[in-house]
C-alpha cells in the first residue's frame, strides 16, 4: 500500500427512503464511521431540508449537497471533510417514469486532498437508463478535482449505462478482486447493481459490501464500504 495520501473512507447506500429499521441503519453508518456517506432514496419531498438534517444527525455526519433538488441524492460529510461548492443535476423526465438527478460537492481534506464526491440514482427502465448514465459521467468529467462516484445503477456490470459511469474510472471492487460481492437485495442477494467508482489518481485501498444482520434489517441494498488514498493536489 502506498506510504503517501490522504486516506478517505467512504460508504455509498441505497437507504430504501428510510422505510426498514432505521435505527439499525443510523447503527451501520455510525459503526463503519465514514468521512463521506452517498445516498440514494434520501429525503426528497415535504420537509426535505429538516429530514435529510435528521438523517444525517443521525448518522453523526452534516449535509453536504442534495435532497429534493437532487430527487433524493444525498451527500453526507464528517466535520473532517470541508465542502467547498455543490451543485445538483436533474435528468429529463421520461413521461410516466420518476424524476432522476445527481448531487456533486467539491472538497477538501487533511493536508490539501481535493476531491468532487457524486452519486445518482438510475431508473429501473433498462430504455431510460443509457441517457441518465450519458448526462451523469459528463457531469463527472466536468468536475474540478479527482472524482469519487457512487450510485445504485439498476443494472449489473454487463449493462450499457455502467459501462458508461465506469469508463475512465476505477471500479473499487474491481480494484480488491471483490466483484463477486452482491449488493441487492438484502432478502436474497443476487445482483451487484451499487457501485463506487473512482479517479485513476485515488487508490483505492480496501473494499467491502457489509452484508450482516443488521444491515439485513437496515435497508433492502447492502451498504458499499471503501478505503481510499487522496493524492495532494495543493
Amino acid at each position: 500500500m502506498p506510504v503517501d495520501g490522504v486516506p478517505l473512507r467512504v460508504v455509498s447506500y441505497n437507504i430504501h427512503s428510510q422505510r426498514d429499521d432505521t435505527a439499525a441503519l443510523a447503527a451501520v453508518v455510525r459503526a463503519a464511521a465514514p468521512d463521506v456517506v452517498i445516498v440514494q432514496e434520501g429525503p426528497r419531498r415535504f420537509r426535505w431540508r429538516q429530514k435529510s438534517a435528521a438523517l444525517a444527525e443521525s448518522f453523526g455526519l452534516v449535509v453536504a449537497a442534495g435532497g429534493l433538488p437532487a430527487l433524493g441524492n444525498l451527500l453526507l460529510t464528517s466535520l473532517r471533510v470541508r465542502v467547498t461548492a455543490s451543485r445538483c443535476q436533474r435528468f429529463p423526465l421520461t413521461p410516466g417514469r420518476h424524476l432522476r438527478g445527481a448531487a456533486y460537492a467539491d472538497c477538501v481534506v487533511g493536508r490539501g486532498a481535493r476531491f468532487t464526491v457524486a452519486g445518482s440514482h438510475l431508473s429501473t427502465d433498462p430504455a431510460e437508463r443509457p441517457a441518465q448514465a450519458g448526462l451523469f459521467a459528463r457531469g463527472l468529467a466536468d468536475a474540478s478535482w479527482p472524482v469519487i462516484a457512487g450510485a445504485d445503477l439498476n443494472e449489473g456490470p454487463d449493462g450499457p449505462a455502467w459501462a458508461t459511469v465506469a469508463a475512465g474510472r476505477t471500479d473499487a471492487a474491481v480494484a480488491m478482486d471483490r466483484a463477486d460481492r452482491l449488493t441487492f437485495s438484502c432478502a436474497n442477494p443476487s445482483r451487484r447493481i451499487d457501485a463506487l467508482f473512482v479517479d485513476p489518481r485515488i487508490t483505492v485501498v480496501d473494499y467491502d459490501v457489509v452484508d450482516t444482520p443488521q444491515t439485513r434489517r437496515a435497508s433492502d441494498h447492502f451498504p458499499v464500504l471503501v478505503d481510499l488514498l487522496l493524492p495532494a493536489t495543493d
